[in-house]
């Protein structure tokens, strides 16, 4: 059998918060995932700190420009499909991909966290 891999980075940031006493750091995880179109898939972020609800998923794809999916960490951009969605607030965040497609795939973006997620086909 056959089997394409592809990559798919998935990667988190976010809006600058007034009145923070440091800079917040982002624990995003599981670090790698590999499944399958069809599949749910997952991924975390925790905040060092009170972060609200200023949160941001980005996908990327090779030489494009990252593409933002959730703003304020679940209200879903214009044009993105719904299988995506987000939720949580102050320090617990969550990025949910409900039936993963194989066009998913994308590349790291190296000034994030990432999650690397390997959609076979």
């Amino acid at each position: 059998l056959d089997m394409h891999v592809l990559i798919m980075w998935l990667f988190v940031s976010m809006f600058p918060i007034s009145g923070a006493s440091s800079e917040i750091q982002m624990t995003q995880t599981p670090s790698s995932l590999s499944a399958s179109p069809g599949d749910r898939v997952t991924i975390t972020c925790q905040a060092s700190q009170n972060a609200n609800k200023w949160l941001v998923w980005y996908q990327q794809k090779p030489g494009r420009a990252p593409k933002l999916l959730i703003y304020e960490a679940s209200k879903l951009e214009t044009g993105v499909p719904s299988q995506f969605s987000g939720s949580g607030s102050g320090t617990d965040f969550t990025l949910t991909i409900s039936s993963l497609e194989p066009e998913d795939a994308g590349q790291q973006h190296n000034s994030y966290p990432t999650t690397a997620l390997q959609v076979r086909t």
